[in-house]
């Protein structure tokens, strides 16, 4: 038996796999692949589970090839999906691609010998095909009753509203002739993804068969939900995105931090890649001690340091710690507006900053941290008060400009826990 498929399958990244794929994959090295397609210029937590894949096949000495979709992005893959997808121009497609392969690059060596990574992009290939010859040498070996018959375009069929065009209809051929082309180049033998592309995978192992006589192997990984039921990556806020600018890595980290204690040790298996040893004593220590969310803290601290490197952990986690009272020196206005987007918030002129500034008795008011002016003083003499994190002493301290963050936000802490973000309104809409 293969030791990767072993791997695989007590990490719960196995769902099926073709006969033969483990005997395959322990003979000797392979070549084994993954579709990504550049809807997007990011990769987002939801692409992860089947990027793992390819982590683990790597660290079992086989070769990893990430085929990004410049072709088959033109077209869209009708797989899960309850409507056509927008078609991309050329432009974007490459653009997205472009993102996609620096992303990847934090978790495949692509310098590694003797099994390096491989990118590949089928748009290479797909732009040459003529028409005529595709349909002759590759479409007569598709039975359209048989494609009709597979689940992803059934269900689609069964939508009298939806449908499906026959440009997607032709997609399950180009991602076949995609298996074929890298079974030729790279001798791929291998092809994994998700559960919804069983479909796919398999039309490619029969075309690989038919066309050249070769054997070749699909493995899926299942289709996770989290403990709501709701799909893996997906937050009331919406996506959760591998890139920074669409989301900070403090978000990144808190989305793994607040994960369902159900989740946290499957998630651990899936995404990191700590030891069975060492994710039963993080699962020990949960189930001991739920509150200190140890398991939930290891799963984001390996994550959000794969993905933005040691430098946007510390950040995430100095960010984390702002919310406790830490100090926000070296938080940017992003950070800020990141880790006290959800507080109350009120705004006030940067007029009002300027020169002496503003007595922060009245700012408590205005902003409703205080009742009142004596609510504001007695809070202040008491040691109640906090500007920035850091106590205010004085109920005479005037908040200027100096205060703001960047000029943009002034954060107020009443106690312990009792945050209040105030908006500089200038310097926001300059």
């Amino acid at each position: 038996m293969s030791a990767l498929v072993e791997e695989l399958r007590w990490r719960g990244l196995l769902q099926d796999m073709t006969e033969g794929a483990a005997e395959h994959l322990a003979e000797a090295p392979r070549s084994g692949y993954i579709g990504f397609d550049p809807t997007a210029s990011s990769l987002h937590v939801g692409n992860l589970l089947v990027v793992m894949d390819l982590v683990h096949l790597q660290r079992h000495g086989h070769t990893p090839i990430a085929l990004v979709g410049g072709g088959t992005g033109l077209i869209g893959d009708p797989s899960g999906k309850d409507a056509e997808r927008q078609l991309l121009t050329k432009e974007e497609a490459a653009e997205n691609a472009e993102g996609i392969r620096s992303q990847l690059e934090h978790f495949l060596d692509f310098a590694v010998d003797p099994n390096a990574a491989v990118m590949r992009n089928n748009l290479d290939w797909l732009s040459e095909l003529s028409l005529v010859d595709f349909l002759r040498d590759i479409g007569k070996h598709f039975s359209v009753n048989q494609l009709m018959a597979k689940e992803s375009m059934k269900r689609r069929l069964e939508d009298p509203d939806v449908g499906l065009s026959y440009t997607e209809f032709s997609y399950i051929l180009m991602q076949s002739y995609d298996f074929l082309e890298l079974y030729r180049r790279d001798g791929c033998t291998v092809q994994f993804g998700g559960s919804d592309q069983w479909g796919n995978i398999t039309a490619g192992t029969d075309l690989i068969r038919r066309v050249d006589g070769g054997k070749a192997f699909g493995i899926v990984s299942p289709l996770i939900t989290n403990a709501s039921g709701r799909k893996f990556g997906k937050t009331e806020s919406g996506t959760v995105w591998l890139d920074p600018e669409r989301t900070s890595p403090y978000a990144f980290y808190q989305f793994w931090l607040n994960i369902d204690d159900a989740d946290a040790v499957k998630c651990l298996k899936y995404f990191s890649l700590l030891s069975k040893e060492e994710i039963a004593e993080l699962e020990a220590a949960t189930e001991a001690e739920p509150y200190k969310r140890v398991a939930q803290k290891a799963l984001g601290a390996d994550v959000t340091r794969r993905v933005h490197g040691e430098t946007g952990l510390a950040k995430a986690l100095q960010a984390t710690d702002a919310l406790f009272g830490g100090d926000l020196a070296g938080l940017s206005a992003p950070d800020i507006a990141d880790v006290f987007g959800d507080v109350p918030s009120s705004e006030v002129g940067a007029e009002a900053l300027a020169a002496e500034g503003k007595l922060i008795v009245d700012l408590l008011e205005e902003s409703g941290v205080a009742t009142s002016k004596g609510d504001a003083r007695r809070s202040i003499e008491g040691g109640g008060i906090y500007l920035n994190n850091r106590r205010i002493e004085s109920t005479d301290y005037r908040v200027t400009a100096e205060d703001a963050i960047e000029g943009r936000f002034l954060v107020l802490r009443k106690g312990k826990k009792n945050y209040h973000l105030t908006v500089v309104s200038e310097a926001r809409h300059a």
